[in-house]
């Protein structure tokens, strides 16, 4: 039985698939279906403007176990205050609890989505919003898990305020102009993971115990603003990995308790400033900034970097080259003075490779990393280099605090 008012339509509880997808066949365009609490099996196709919302705290949309749950194929589509579970398992089809495809101006709120292979794939999906959702996947071993949020070709929209957490990726993928604000990524292998995608934006987000926080790879004009990279684990334990990107603004985050902080990867033959690093906190890591290949093109200032293993760390490449700009950055171990007062260390902070410059010739050494022996042979090497040194970062208007 179904009731119209007003072009709303509210359904009873305890509906099987066909009677749910009647009703959303029978509904007049931009009509609101209301659904009270219950379980509502089976999986629906929206090809019309629609709202379908959960007027009760239970309000359960049950896949079919195959295919996706939610296919929506047309703009203008509203579900707010719905659990979505029990997708298909078909990676090459994406099966997932809510696939949109060439859709504009949707909005999923409210949702909470389980036990499905993928989330929310958003395939040519544009100026939608992805709102307050929980969002977690299957409980398969990591290899066979989905992504919580997959973007692909997708632009101008907005995600905030979801948590995601035990997916294996959040990818966005050749999307532009995206916000990400103020989402919770927990447990994950790549929290957000961009590939050649431009002028996108995460501010407050936070981030905690995923393998790689954030990855971009080939990236131009993005910005990341005010967010948490707490306590990256794993093999990896990346807070931040840069690759091939243009314009990067990183500035006024904390990234804390990660084996590697920063990871930046430079390019040989790139030209003109690539990155800016400014106004973070980068404490408690194994590494602060470990650069693969050369260090160049960086504009890194105004950060405090303090209560880290290492400072800085290169790999491979040339060494610091003047196309840097390093200044005003708070460094705990600078061993310089202040006689004028003025707030800056009287001469630069100069970082330089020590004994650590072993592991170019055999990476095996690494793995007395952080050992009595090896700070030893630091030390020794600090009092009479029997390697030249090498000059990794200078920091010529050191931040100078007091005692």
């Amino acid at each position: 039985m179904k009731i119209f008012l007003f072009g709303i339509v509210l359904l009873p509880t305890l509906l099987f698939a066909n009677l749910l997808q009647e009703a959303i066949d029978a509904a007049p365009p931009y009509a609101t279906l209301k659904l009270q609490d219950g379980v509502y099996e089976g999986n629906i196709h929206i090809t019309k403007p629609l709202t379908i919302e959960g007027t009760g705290k239970n309000v359960r949309l049950k896949g079919e176990g195959k295919g996706s749950v939610v296919l929506i194929r047309s703009s203008n589509v509203i579900l707010k205050h719905l659990r979505i579970t029990n997708s298909g398992m078909d990676m090459q089809k994406i099966d997932a609890a809510i696939s949109m495809k060439q859709v504009q101006n949707c909005e999923i709120s409210y949702c909470h989505i389980a036990n499905v292979l993928y989330g929310i794939d958003m395939d040519r999906v544009n100026g939608s919003v992805i709102a307050y959702n929980y969002i977690t996947t299957k409980t398969n071993t990591l290899p066979l898990r989905a992504n919580g949020l997959k973007l692909y070709y997708a632009h101008h929209n907005v995600i905030k305020n979801n948590t995601i957490e035990n997916v294996r990726d959040v990818t966005l993928n050749y999307s532009h102009h995206n916000l990400f604000e103020e989402n919770s990524f927990r447990g994950n292998r790549f929290a957000t993971h961009l590939s050649l995608s431009n002028d996108n934006i995460f501010r407050s987000n936070h981030y905690n115990y995923n393998s790689v926080a954030m990855m971009f790879m080939g990236a131009q004009n993005t910005k990341v603003l005010g967010n948490e990279i707490l306590s990256s684990n794993g093999a990896a334990g990346i807070g931040v990995m840069i690759g091939a990107v243009s314009n990067f603004v990183f500035k006024n985050n904390r990234v804390s308790f990660n084996a590697k902080a920063l990871y930046i990867q430079g390019q040989e033959k790139a030209k003109g400033m690539k990155r800016y690093i400014i106004g973070n906190e980068i404490s408690y890591n194994g590494e602060a900034l470990h650069f693969h290949a050369s260090i160049k093109d960086n504009t890194i200032t105004n950060n405090k970097i303090f209560s880290n293993i290492n400072d800085v760390v290169k790999d491979a490449g040339k060494n610091f080259e003047d196309s840097n700009v390093v200044e005003y950055n708070y460094w705990d171990r600078y061993e310089g003075f202040d006689e004028d007062g003025d707030g800056i260390g009287d001469s630069p902070f100069k970082v330089y490779q020590y004994a650590d410059q072993l592991w170019h010739y055999n990476h095996k050494v690494k793995f007395f990393y952080a050992s009595p022996v090896m700070t030893l042979l630091n030390f020794l090497s600090h009092l009479a280099p029997f390697i030249e040194p090498n000059l990794i970062m200078e920091d010529k208007k050191p931040i100078f605090l007091s005692p």
